[in-house]
């Protein structure tokens, strides 16, 4: 087992800032922190290195795009032999933005996004349950999503 990076307090003071805003400039960051612009540099360029931090993103506004409905689905499959392909199915459905290997009352659970809860039900029936591997599936409407952060460093 390959040992966990070890991390400083300017390390996290780091990670903090950038999971607060990516965009913010390391002269920023090296004064906040006392430190030289090179050091935060270096700093960063270290946990790129050791796969803390694996990329930047843009964050979108699913709603503003008009996807109502977020959805979570529990997949059923017919046989534990069953989850790559079943899983290279669900990699080719645009609404599936998530999915997880679970372990107790499903093999895979998937985060789906909508337009509409009659997309939801085309998707379901003529996508998601056509899948010949999924033997059932059971569907979580989400309401709302109060909490969304990362770890804490």
């Amino acid at each position: 087992m390959t040992p966990l990076p070890r991390l400083d307090d300017l390390d996290r003071d780091i990670l903090n800032a950038l999971m607060h805003d990516a965009r913010i400039p390391y002269a920023e960051m090296a004064k906040r922190f006392n430190v030289s612009p090179a050091t935060v540099h270096v700093r960063v360029e270290k946990m790129r290195a050791a796969n803390i931090i694996t990329g930047t993103e843009v964050i979108i506004n699913p709603k503003l795009l008009g996807y109502d409905v977020c959805c979570f689905i529990g997949i059923n499959l017919n046989a534990a032999r069953d989850y790559h392909s079943a899983l290279a199915k669900l990699n080719e459905l645009d609404e599936v933005v998530e999915a997880y290997y679970t372990t107790g009352a499903y093999n895979i659970f998937v985060k789906l996004m909508c337009r509409s809860i009659e997309e939801l039900q085309y998707v379901l029936i003529d996508k998601l349950q056509a899948i010949d591997e999924v033997q059932s599936t059971e569907t979580l409407i989400s309401l709302q999503n109060p909490i969304n952060r990362n770890v804490k460093p």
